[in-house]
């Protein structure tokens, strides 16, 4: 199954993406894809609605807007250097433990909004992540019981400024969280979807070109393994997402560095999942 989420930001609507294409609105029978809707048990009844053949659904038209697959989520939690090429063009070593930090989650976006590069910007980065989100509480998992706790999967872009996060001191959180830092999408995948999170090709385009080209197989720490190590350190809520990090490619670990600049255009896709899409704009 294939949730989606339509119409302007901030007043987006439910829906699902059929296997024939169309997009379908869900929100007479589904307020939205939210904590809630995760906890209580909302894509058990949304997968029966689909099965009955959508009753009441009317198709939504191709050229409305996409937002973010799932409501702005309680928290966004994001792995570094969790594939070992990408560690090694950051530099300051391999991790011998997940490295965590956060995004504000007011970076939240769409899968074809405008990136929006922020005042005082030199150094915008571009990373394709492959996102885990999370359909029940959890605490302290078991590493054997933590797939039971996704309610999918998704693509992710960890847009960085990485003078911000490198540069001025303190934590990472403030050179990845500025507004539109966090697009999302297409849709969200249910895990009878995706037969191994961890065999699927992942890339990003930037003006047509490759920049990133790997396999999710390629992380150092895997999913399962996340999920329970994170729930060591907070609870993790139903709607919550993982961003399990990036391969090699980024414009930072560029022996030349091409950061993004206004007009670029920036593709990121993962097999099976689909792709977002994204014009670099500046700050008005």
């Amino acid at each position: 199954m294939r949730l989606i989420r339509f119409g302007e930001p901030g007043r987006e609507e439910p829906g699902v993406l059929l296997p024939d294409g169309r997009r379908v609105d869900a929100s007479g029978e589904f307020n939205d894809y939210d904590e809630g809707f995760f906890a209580l048990g909302g894509l058990e009844s949304l997968a029966e609605w689909v099965k009955d053949g959508c009753p009441g659904g009317v198709e939504v038209p191709p050229e409305v807007r996409l937002g973010p697959p799932i409501n702005r989520p309680s928290k966004i939690v994001c792995v570094g250097k969790n594939y070992l090429d990408h560690a090694k063009e950051f530099g300051e070593g391999i991790p011998t433990e997940p490295i965590l930090f956060m995004k504000a989650t007011t970076c939240w976006a769409g899968p074809n909004d405008d990136v929006v590069r922020p005042h005082g910007s030199e150094k915008l980065d571009y990373e394709v992540e492959l996102a885990v989100v999370i359909g029940n509480t959890a605490s302290y998992v078991d590493e054997i019981a933590a797939l039971d706790c996704i309610a999918g999967y998704s693509v992710f872009c960890d847009y960085s400024e990485r003078a911000f996060q490198k540069e001025m001191g303190g934590q990472w959180m403030k050179g990845k969280s500025a507004d539109t830092f966090g697009p999302m999408g297409p849709c969200l995948v249910t895990p009878d979807e995706v037969a191994d999170p961890h065999g699927l090709r992942l890339w990003c385009k930037v003006n047509t070109e490759i920049r990133q080209n790997g396999w999710t197989g390629d992380m150092m720490f895997r999913v399962p393994f996340l999920i329970s190590y994170i729930s060591r350190f907070m609870t993790l809520l139903p709607g919550d997402v993982i961003a399990t990090g990036t391969p090699s490619g980024v414009a930072m670990g560029m022996e030349i560095p091409r950061y993004l600049v206004p007009g670029d255009a920036v593709e990121c896709g993962i097999e099976g999942l689909g792709e977002l899409k994204q014009r670099v704009v500046a700050l008005a």
